[in-house]
């Protein structure tokens, strides 16, 4: 059994790194049904973050990935054009897993959810998921070829 029956989370994915799947496990360790919000590209722009994949990889490298590692559970995919999608309306939502960097965003959702009279729901806050130097994986490290998608070193030289 479940403990919520319906959480939400959001990313960029741009290039899915051990970070995203420790999100993703997360949120699926705790329900069996996940709203995935991905951000548009209008949105990365708007949040100054420089793609490597435009929207439609995006959502098929996410799918593949979800399809391959959580068959059993049921997920759906959201264009995300603001910060939250659905998880502010769906009035379903029990919880919504955040990152480190991102848990703030748990009470602009709650007080966001309480203007519109639907119930908050609970922040899940996962530890960000650290490369081998002690320092956060993210999409830029990889994409300045200072780590793998696992978090190894590339360069000895860093």
């Amino acid at each position: 059994m479940s403990k919520y029956s319906l959480v939400a989370m959001g990313g960029t994915f741009d290039i899915i790194h051990k970070g995203h799947l420790t999100l993703l496990s997360n949120a699926f360790d705790i329900s069996d049904k996940v709203i995935i919000g991905l951000t548009s590209d209008e949105l990365a722009e708007k949040k100054k973050k420089t793609l490597i994949n435009k929207y439609e990889k995006r959502l098929e490298n996410l799918t593949t990935l979800l399809l391959k590692k959580y068959s059993r559970s049921s997920f759906q995919i959201s264009k995300l054009n603001n910060d939250f999608g659905p998880a502010v309306l769906e009035k379903e939502v029990e919880a919504l897993v955040v990152s480190d960097e991102t848990s703030n965003q748990g009470n602009v959702l709650n007080k966001l959810r309480e203007d519109m009279k639907l119930p908050p729901v609970q922040i899940i806050t996962v530890p960000m998921f650290l490369a081998k130097d002690g320092k956060r994986i993210s999409t830029t490290r990889i994409k300045n070829s200072e780590i793998d998608v696992e978090g190894n070193l590339l360069s000895i030289d860093k």
